[in-house]
């Protein structure tokens, strides 16, 4: 998601404190956070979150916490916990089992009457995530490493965050944390683990063939797949992006691509206007462009009501709008897809159409194992893949790739 209003933030933050208070007293709590949630005016709200349940609980609880990698971690996040753990895939396929970590810490601690420590390393290194999948190298290796350092005596859990790199603030940047007994071991495992990540920044990279949209699109009508899956990146609500750019709509109604189905556009008020016409019903509309408003305008096009989405278990209205050879779902609510079966609720077949294009980073699992040919579109957008395009105004520097000729040795 986007950011959060601070009014928001404050009244489910309440919420959340008013529970915590009425089950006091408390020996353990455990904490399922992601790690880059951002308030308006707040630099750091997961280190506001467990401070705030930090002072409810008092100094003697323990605190075990499981994150997201795409996390930054600061040291008021640290100063605040007893131990954590993070996801060690991505895509992400280990979210229980992560939790299951971190509750075995916890019950470890408790079991035992001893507080383990937390050693973190912040790693100057700023990287999207679509360049630090676990799928491929150097990711696969870093990650698949964790568990042999979990079993070091004196160590209880090892943690690599790369990081949400979007977010300008000072805390966004990749991370080591190590939690455990042993304060020289887990210090020295710590800092061998963050000079391995950092000797490895030059080694991410994309995990499939990345282009501007106009060359993703030559690329996918000249392959011989019968269908090309293309990520449309710089738009990817999974990431933060407002899911409502209709530049890469634009580029292939402007070719004339004549088999193409387009993943989606966030509109509420494109949706109203193709329930109200009916299926089967010209349209003329203006697309997209309402959120962000940075990047691009509302498109301007006509086309057919193909679709609309009326079956019982509908969770929102969709629409399926057909553009001469281009048909594009029209959502109310940002939405992913990320399963075939998301397509077929709306009657199309993704497997049967020359161009699919999905506003997704890395292809998620089910249309990963679908797909023919998968291609990344390097598209403008709030979650833009190259990060030297963005404006950052505070994120701390120097920082690898903003500063790619700098030196830097771990320190804990």
């Amino acid at each position: 998601g986007g950011s959060v209003e601070p009014d928001a933030y404050q009244q489910i933050k309440g919420e959340f404190l008013n529970r915590l208070r009425a089950a006091r007293p408390v020996d353990g709590l455990f904490l399922h956070l992601h790690g880059a949630m951002n308030v308006h005016g707040m630099d750091d709200a997961e280190g506001d979150w467990i401070a705030a349940a930090r002072e409810v609980v008092g100094p003697d609880c323990l605190i075990s916490a499981s994150f997201d990698l795409h996390g930054n971690i600061s040291s008021c996040i640290i100063d605040q916990l007893d131990m954590l753990t993070t996801y060690r895939t991505a895509p992400h396929v280990d979210t229980l089992e992560t939790q299951e970590r971190a509750l075995r810490m916890l019950i470890r601690a408790l079991d035992t009457g001893t507080r383990p420590e937390m050693v973190f390393i912040p790693v100057p290194v700023a990287l999207p995530g679509e360049k630090t999948s676990t799928e491929w190298e150097p990711g696969l290796s870093l990650y698949a490493g964790l568990p042999e350092v979990d079993v070091v005596p004196g160590v209880w859990d090892a943690s690599m965050f790369v990081g949400y790199a979007w977010a300008d603030e000072p805390r966004a940047h990749a991370t080591i944390v190590i939690t455990g007994t042993d304060r020289a071991v887990i210090e020295q495992e710590a800092v061998k683990l963050a000079q391995k990540f950092w000797d490895q920044r030059h080694e991410f990279r994309f995990g499939s063939r990345a282009g501007s949209i106009d060359e993703c699109i030559t690329w996918a009508l000249e392959a011989p797949e019968s269908s090309v899956f293309i990520s449309d990146s710089g738009d990817n609500p999974t990431a933060g992006g407002c899911n409502d750019l209709p530049l890469f709509l634009g580029r292939l109604v402007a070719r004339n691509v004549p088999d193409a189905v387009v993943a989606s556009i966030a509109d509420a008020a494109a949706v109203d206007a193709c329930y109200a016409a009916g299926v089967g019903a010209e349209v003329a509309l203006s697309l997209g462009g309402k959120l962000d408003t940075v990047h691009a305008q509302p498109l301007l096009v006509r086309g057919f009501v193909q679709f609309l989405d009326m079956l019982p278990d509908a969770k929102q209205r969709q629409a399926l709008l057909k553009i001469g050879g281009v048909q594009v779902i029209l959502t109310e609510r940002r939405t992913p897809f990320h399963y075939i079966r998301d397509f077929q609720r709306l009657g199309i077949e993704p497997l049967e159409h020359k161009i699919v294009v999905v506003k997704i980073g890395y292809l998620e699992p089910d249309l990963k194992a679908a797909a023919p040919l998968a291609l990344m579109a390097l598209s403008p957008g709030a979650v833009d893949q190259d990060i030297a395009r963005l404006p950052f105004q505070r994120i701390q520097r120097p920082i690898y790739p903003l500063d790619p000729e700098m030196t830097w040795e771990p320190t804990i």
